[in-house]
């Protein structure tokens, strides 16, 4: 077992554990530790508390300190250092040629690299564009190449929902998000009213997808024959929030609905296919 703490760097970025050491920190304090990176500057999101073995990589960084005012002051002078090499990156690009768009530039905290990150549709031969921009930064430069929806987490928007993007809001991780979760859901096909501003399919697909899941093994499928109380039927459509199963009677040639209590209550649910 280990006492951590869960730090971010980033608004909506993944959450990181560290060891607190002999610090007593607080949900939201700023601290400076240690990273693969090298030194950053970040905020506990997750107080102490402790986890098991399997739940966190080891060995532990620990925290270094707590931050300071003039910390966080180096924090905006890096903010306001990267914003203009954002605009020489930018020129040197277009001087190359280079068919690549630069989304983000980064300073570590300590300045030991700079970090451009670009989309781009195939592999770019950028090793020209870093010899410049190590001549004008005259530290390590880092380009790193990025898929859409990680643009549309740095760049941030508003959804088709009217509300902030998800990942630039809250979201720490992607997760992976299928067609089969729109089609469950008895959502549009349609492209255009799936996909979120970066082009893929929209990641609140996945939020109720679990509880679809659960309902779909409580319902029949669509398709089966079942006995209800108004005779044998076969299943033509479900709401699977609301539980309901809507039912072509074979007598009668009619569409009847049912709740899935009201069936199991007489027990007449069958799993017989289709004919």
């Amino acid at each position: 077992m280990h006492q951590v703490v869960g730090v971010r760097f980033k608004k909506a970025g993944k959450i990181y554990y560290f060891s607190p050491g002999t610090f007593q920190l607080a949900k939201g304090e700023a601290v400076i530790v240690e990273t693969s990176r090298g030194v950053e500057f970040g905020q506990v999101v997750i107080g102490i508390k402790t986890v098991d073995d399997n739940d966190v990589v080891l060995p532990l960084k620990q925290v270094i300190r707590t931050a300071t005012d003039k910390d966080k002051l180096i924090v905006q002078e890096n903010l306001d250092a990267a914003k203009k090499a954002f605009e020489v990156c930018t020129e040197k690009i277009s001087q190359h040629d280079l068919d690549m768009k630069l989304v983000d530039v980064e300073y570590t905290f300590d300045r030991n690299k700079v970090l451009f990150y670009f989309t781009a549709d195939g592999r770019i031969d950028f090793r020209e564009l870093v010899k410049d921009l190590a001549a004008v930064f005259r530290t390590r430069i880092e380009l790193r190449q990025i898929g859409v929806r990680d643009e549309a987490k740095m760049l941030g928007g508003i959804g088709p929902c009217g509300r902030v993007l998800c990942c630039s809001s809250f979201l720490g991780d992607f997760e992976p998000v299928s067609i089969k979760m729109a089609k469950d859901q008895s959502l549009s096909l349609n492209p255009a009213k799936i996909s979120g501003l970066c082009g893929r399919l929209m990641c609140c697909l996945k939020y109720e997808n679990d509880m679809y899941e659960s309902a779909k093994q409580e319902l029949p499928d669509i398709g089966k024959r079942i006995k209800t109380p108004d005779g044998r039927g076969k299943v033509v459509g479900l709401n699977l929030l609301e539980r309901l199963i809507q039912v072509e009677l074979t007598e009668g040639e009619r569409v009847v609905e049912y709740t899935m209590d009201e069936l199991m209550a007489k027990e007449v649910v069958s799993t017989e296919a289709a004919e």
